[in-house]
């Protein structure tokens, strides 16, 4: 068993103390032993003048008187001192638990403001929170003052982040907009040249595709916090509603699979998934899976999973990283490379997890795991 700052402290505590107290008994017990014979001796020849013959005591009943006198006073010396220094030393230990236990009120403190940030279901909304530490300037107010500047900071930093993303959805879309416009209305006429047209053509498809990626990034900016605000979302009806296709056959099995997260977010994650099975598929006969449920152990699962070409396993968690596209996909796919990090970001948004199989005879299986509403 481990134990905790405060009990070590006090016993550190209690320990010293109770050596100091033995070291100073064992030393009183010396110095007693030392004199006590010559005292006793003393007082007994000055006691004893003109008893018996010669007028002094005799030197065996002396000597016998000194022993029994050092024997019984050492002994009580050494029993009321050990019962004293027991008695002191739980009082001592006592008072050094509640010592320690008021000094280490602070960090206490400093503890507690942390995991109020750590936990908060919106972890960058909770850094405005600052310890405030009152009292002397001391390594343990040093220490807090040093965490409330880096609260400041990292508050800073993710308010100019926001900043920056709200900025950015409107300074990245609207001349994507205007060269949209531009270019359909530069292919409206009939009479437009055949290369003016096919130009024209190429340039929207790239624009569409700008498009997606300056969404893509907008939303998984958005998608990599934690969701505040939630309500109830059946992810079987967002699979009925989204797991269709013109170019593979879609295979759906929704069963109910209640959750409590953000409609809009969860619809992007299973339609990238449905999406991303269609695209990275074969020519011929391709299929996509999807299937929803509940299981026991209070967790909801979606399950894509498609065929496609051989992927090896060694490259399947690189799939979910931004901007990655297995083999010569990435320079041929129209994807911006970020649906499976979309998923990721949003499934652990909402307190799940994301995770992937390459299937033996291609194609992948993609595995999503949330909490079941309650």
């Amino acid at each position: 068993m481990k134990l905790t700052v405060r009990a070590r402290l006090t016993l550190v505590y209690g320990g010293l103390f109770l050596f100091a107290g033995m070291v100073l008994l064992a030393v009183t017990y010396v110095l007693v032993q030392e004199r006590l014979p010559m005292a006793v001796s003393g007082e007994l020849s000055f006691s004893k003048v003109g008893d018996g013959p010669g007028g002094a005591a005799a030197p065996q009943t002396v000597q016998k008187i000194v022993e029994g006198t050092q024997t019984t006073a050492l002994h009580t010396l050494l029993t009321q001192g050990l019962i004293a220094l027991a008695v002191v030393g739980a009082a001592a230990i006592a008072l050094g638990w509640l010592i320690a236990g008021r000094m280490l009120q602070p960090l206490h403190q400093i503890t507690a403001t942390a995991r109020r940030i750590a936990t908060a279901p919106d972890a960058d909304r909770g850094l405005h929170e600052r310890i405030g530490l009152t009292g002397p300037t001391d390594e343990i107010k040093e220490l807090a003052d040093t965490f409330d500047v880096m609260l400041a900071r990292l508050d800073h930093s993710f308010d100019g982040q926001r900043r920056f993303i709200a900025s950015a959805s409107h300074e990245l879309r609207t001349p994507l907009t205007l060269n949209r416009t531009l270019l359909e209305v530069a292919l409206a006429p009939e009479d437009a040249p055949a290369e003016v047209r096919h130009l024209g053509t190429t340039l929207l498809a790239i624009n569409d595709r700008h498009s997606r990626l300056i969404d893509g990034l907008l939303l998984l900016a958005q998608s990599d916090r934690p969701v505040s605000e939630r309500s109830y979302v059946d992810l079987a009806d967002i699979v009925d509603h989204v797991a269709v296709s013109d170019t593979v056959k879609v295979i759906a099995e929704p069963a109910e699979a209640a959750v409590a997260g953000n409609p809009v977010l969860l619809e992007r994650l299973v339609q990238n998934l449905v999406e991303n099975g269609i695209r990275h598929n074969v020519a011929e006969n391709g299929w996509v899976h999807v299937r929803t449920g509940t299981r026991l152990d209070g967790w909801v699962v979606l399950e894509v999973s498609n065929s496609g070409p051989m992927i090896p396993r060694y490259e399947v968690p690189g799939l979910f990283e931004p901007f990655h596209r297995y083999g010569a996909e990435r320079l041929y796919s129209p994807g911006a490379g970020l649906g499976l990090s979309i998923v990721r970001a949003v499934a652990k948004a909402h307190g799940g997890e994301a995770t992937a199989v390459a299937r033996d005879e291609g194609g992948l299986i993609v595995r999503v795991l949330l909490p079941r509403a309650i």
